[in-house]
């Protein structure tokens, strides 16, 4: 799990993963992600530590971050990690890190000049709606108004024969 800020734009690929029907192409999107602790060194001065981290998203979690991960964005990134091996140009075998992420949140205020609502990010504010609290509120259409709420009398099954529990539950728990 990461909170952190986006470095740069999502890089946004398409892999081909069915050659008869190139329409259905698989979207992948990568992005450095910032992640940030403060805190007090022995001598009580402010100390920060910044690690950068590569981050890789899959289908619809690509969507949304083509569509509204920018430079800046604060995200929370949930997923696994993954080490790749490759050879470079070079012949060395090189090695990356990268998080591989299964849940993508926009975080913080929306940027500027975005009105519309979207799913799985930033929501519109709306003006808070004054509803009825508790069972009378629940009123089906078409049916007389609700009693006022009684609390149920406990079930008893008739053919247990054992003692009853207590009333109140004895107070002697451990912690």
């Amino acid at each position: 799990m990461l909170i952190g800020n986006v470095g740069k734009d999502p890089e946004v690929r398409y892999l081909e993963n069915n050659p008869q029907n190139p329409g259905n192409n698989v979207k992948v999107a990568s992005f450095p992600l910032a992640t940030s602790e403060r805190y007090r060194d022995r001598n009580g001065e402010l100390r920060e530590n910044t690690e950068w981290h590569n981050v890789v998203v899959w289908r619809s979690n690509a969507d949304v971050a083509e569509k509204y991960v920018r430079k800046g964005t604060q995200l929370y990134i949930e997923g696994r990690l993954r080490t790749r091996s490759w050879t470079d140009q070079t012949g060395n075998k090189r090695y990356t890190t990268e998080v591989v992420a299964d849940t993508l949140q926009l975080l913080g205020k929306r940027p500027e000049g975005e009105n519309q609502p979207v799913q799985g990010g930033y929501a519109q504010p709306q003006a808070p709606v004054q509803q009825p609290v508790g069972p009378a509120a629940y009123q089906p259409v078409g049916q007389p108004a609700a009693q006022p709420y009684a609390p149920a009398a406990p079930a008893v099954n008739p053919a247990y024969q054992g003692p009853l529990p207590a009333a109140e539950p004895s107070d002697d728990l451990p912690f």
